[in-house]
């Protein structure tokens, strides 16, 4: 009886870049399609917008797969792709948008639960549609950094660490950018969070 065939392995991110940089189009294809959807989402969320986020995404791929041989293979390939998508998005976002013009929906009130000191419960949910408009007016006023250094740390679960490695400066300004993001916001939905606890 003949012996089975070894199970086939699936390669790991480190494989498919080290393959990528001899030129290999189908490893660096592979590394794109495990990527797309944390990154669509990353650019969505910085430019508040579905068709600019999948602009930015191919621009980020494009730059990626240009600036490959230089990567360093001590750092991680994800954060070193988040880095060129943040900067991807943003610029799509000042080129194409300006800063406050477009609105990024929030239906299920994470804006609010990440602004807020209170856990997201059924209430909160429930009245996170009306927040929409306010939410997505707060962030909009936010700027590029405090935006994407906010997205970063409450919805992609990002360390100061790794927002410092996406967005440039130092970690103080990173944390200060972030500070700024959720006084802001928990000013500007202040009014809706006293009436959804009965505080008004």
């Amino acid at each position: 009886m003949p012996d089975a065939a070894p199970p086939k392995t699936t390669p790991s991110d480190e494989a498919l870049v080290a393959r990528a940089r001899d030129g290999d189009r189908a490893a660096f294809g592979e590394l794109v399609r495990r990527a797309s959807p944390d990154l669509f989402r990353l650019c969505a969320r910085i430019t508040g917008d579905a068709a600019l986020a999948e602009d930015a995404m191919q621009e980020a791929f494009v730059d990626a797969w240009r600036a490959l041989p230089r990567f360093e293979e001590r750092a991680r390939f994800s954060t070193w792709l988040h880095r060129i998508a943040v900067n991807a998005a943003l610029g799509v976002r000042r080129s194409r948008a300006p800063w406050g013009k477009r609105q990024v929906d929030d239906p299920e009130g994470e804006l609010v639960a990440a602004a807020s000191d209170h856990a997201p419960g059924p209430e909160h949910l429930a009245h996170a549609a009306g927040l929409g408009a306010a939410a997505s007016a707060a962030l909009d006023a936010l700027t590029p950094l405090e935006r994407t250094a906010f997205v970063m740390r409450h919805h992609e679960g990002a360390s100061i660490h790794e927002i410092r490695a996406a967005v440039g400066g130092s970690e103080n300004s990173v944390k200060q950018a972030i500070f700024r993001a959720v006084r802001k916001l928990r000013s500007s939905l202040a009014p809706y969070m006293s009436e959804e606890y009965g505080h008004a």
